[in-house]
């Protein structure tokens, strides 16, 4: 199940440090109150003079973490497995922002795989082989031995790649043996969700995908010029889910920045402003929030334990004209009017097969088509259709000229929702994540890292 994760959660702030900030102000405060600044006890004067011409934000992508190295090399080819992601749509300025997230990225990797020695936690080279074998059948479709010869086209190996994948199973497990033991949620949080659930049904949800930048004041306009810079390239075709892993700050990176589904009652008011209008598909932002800008993806819609018309079951019979080689706009314009008058004249599925014969057309049939996995624009065509009745003629010269023809539909029954297993297991998740997030704050604050 998608998880809805904490909005307003930054992965760079540190609860922890604040504590201990606190634990060692507090017998100084006895004596004398502690000056007021927005960064509470760092007390940072208005006026200051920089010594030096070091500028912490001109790194070179090398590091050396509690004494594991990063060198050059693990950051560009970490880096060329995003750019294949994105088609290599990324400018030169988003490219050193980029390169600074994966060097980020890495340090945290480090730590997450150091936490994990420290927890006499192994990951053995057999277990990492068999995930890199199955994500390169899921996601890129090639045996394993293929898959090294892409990346190391692209300028990656397989090296990063499986490295990548030791440091999310080496995490998962250092979670599941610190954190997760002491989870717990009652069966009276799981009844409250429930009857929430009930109590809202027929009530439009959203599946919202978020990448979250966080901003001051004084850093806004800066941040929010980035943001517009990655909606820029999603409307070119960039991959959402890699943008929200390389910079969202929200804890919903991990997973593609996938807020779950979500009524707009819980997201903050401008968020939910800009996705009411929004459709399935449509990117909107950048969008001021507290604490800094958010980018918003409406992955889809639905209601709330209400069947979805778009998971219905339709047989459909397609009906194809092939145009030859040199045929016009006005060849297809004509066949396609002799096709429509056809289908009009076969009344229904069952003489179709005879009528699209004595014009050259051909059928073909499918019982078990999904209308969810049917283009957007003949979805709600076809679901208003009844038996019989068919789409007006689509296509083009060089595809030809087709027509569906609906022959049968089974409607989905009622969305029965979550089980109150699965609600328990989304609610332990979510409280997993987050203390996961300041399970790794304290890393980042406690390592010794050294710039070259």
């Amino acid at each position: 199940m998608a998880q809805l994760k904490n909005h307003f959660v930054p992965r760079l702030g540190s609860v922890a440090l604040g504590l201990a900030l606190l634990g060692l102000a507090g017998a100084a405060w006895a004596q004398e109150e502690a000056p007021q600044s927005p960064q509470g006890a760092i007390v940072i004067p208005d006026n200051i003079t920089i010594f030096g011409k070091d500028n912490p934000d001109v790194r070179k992508a090398t590091a050396i973490i509690n004494g594991d190295i990063i060198t050059g090399t693990d950051v560009d080819q970490r880096v060329a497995l995003i750019l294949s992601a994105n088609n290599n749509k990324v400018g030169a300025d988003e490219l050193e922002r980029l390169r600074a997230q994966v060097l980020r990225n890495l340090i945290d990797e480090t730590l997450e795989i150091q936490d994990a020695k420290i927890a006499e936690i192994t990951i053995d080279d057999a277990e990492v082989d068999e995930t890199y074998a199955r994500v390169a059948d899921q996601n890129f479709h090639q045996p394993p031995l293929a898959l090294d010869g892409y990346l190391a086209k692209i300028g990656s190996s397989s090296a990063s790649l499986k490295r990548q994948i030791k440091g999310e199973m080496a995490w998962q497990r250092v979670l599941r043996k610190n954190v997760q033991p002491f989870v717990n949620v009652s069966q009276a949080e799981v009844g409250e969700v429930l009857g929430r659930m009930n109590a809202s049904k027929g009530t439009e949800e959203y599946r919202i995908g978020e990448i979250f930048l966080s901003a001051t004041a004084e850093s806004h306009d800066t941040v929010a010029a980035n943001a517009k810079q990655i909606v820029d390239q999603l409307h070119k075709g960039g991959s959402f889910v890699a943008y929200a892993r390389q910079y969202s700050e929200a804890s919903t990176a991990a997973v593609g920045g996938d807020l779950g589904w979500i009524r707009l009652a819980q997201l903050p008011g401008e968020l939910a402003a800009a996705a009411r209008d929004m459709k399935a598909g449509q990117v909107a932002g950048p969008i001021d929030v507290r604490g800094g800008v958010s980018i918003l993806l409406v992955i889809d819609k639905r209601q709330v334990l209400t069947a979805d018309p778009r998971d219905a079951v339709l047989a459909l019979k397609q009906i194809t004209i092939t145009l030859p080689a040199k045929a016009t706009e006005a060849d297809a314009a004509r066949r396609a009017t002799e096709l429509s008058a056809a289908i009009k004249d076969a009344h229904g599925c069952g003489a179709i097969d005879v009528a699209a014969a004595k014009i050259g057309a051909t059928v073909v049939a499918n019982d078990a088509v999904r209308a969810r996995d049917l283009p957007a624009a003949l979805q709600s065509t076809l679901l208003a259709l009844s038996l019989g009745e068919s789409t007006p003629p689509f296509g083009s010269v060089q595809e030809g000229i087709r027509v569906l023809m609906l022959c049968g539909r089974d409607d989905p029954k009622a969305a029965a929702g979550p089980s109150a297993e699965e609600i328990m297991a989304q609610l332990e998740d979510d409280r997993v994540n987050k203390r996961a997030q300041m399970l790794l704050r304290d890393l980042r604050r406690d390592a010794i890292i050294e710039y070259n």
